[in-house]
């Protein structure tokens, strides 16, 4: 089986595609080999395919800073 590059027109019907947004907010595309492709208004930037294993590389160093300033504030 040979493994195509998606052309544009793939990458523009995934992000049309409305079961490829969980709760209108979250892109999951198992199909979409991209870590950050853009946001459902796409001027506004870019978001994280959850379905990407790589994605929980790039929360996890975010979610640790959050906990640890969280336990600096209540050590005040």
């Amino acid at each position: 089986m040979k493994s195509e590059k998606p052309t544009q027109e793939d990458y523009d019907n995934w992000h049309k595609d409305p079961k490829n947004w969980y709760l209108r907010f979250f892109y999951y595309n198992p199909k979409d080999k991209r870590l950050l492709p853009p946001k459902k208004i796409e001027w506004m930037g870019y978001t994280i395919n959850f379905a990407n294993p790589y994605s929980v590389l790039l929360l996890l160093p975010l979610v640790i800073i959050i906990v640890l300033i969280f336990i600096k504030i209540n050590q005040i």
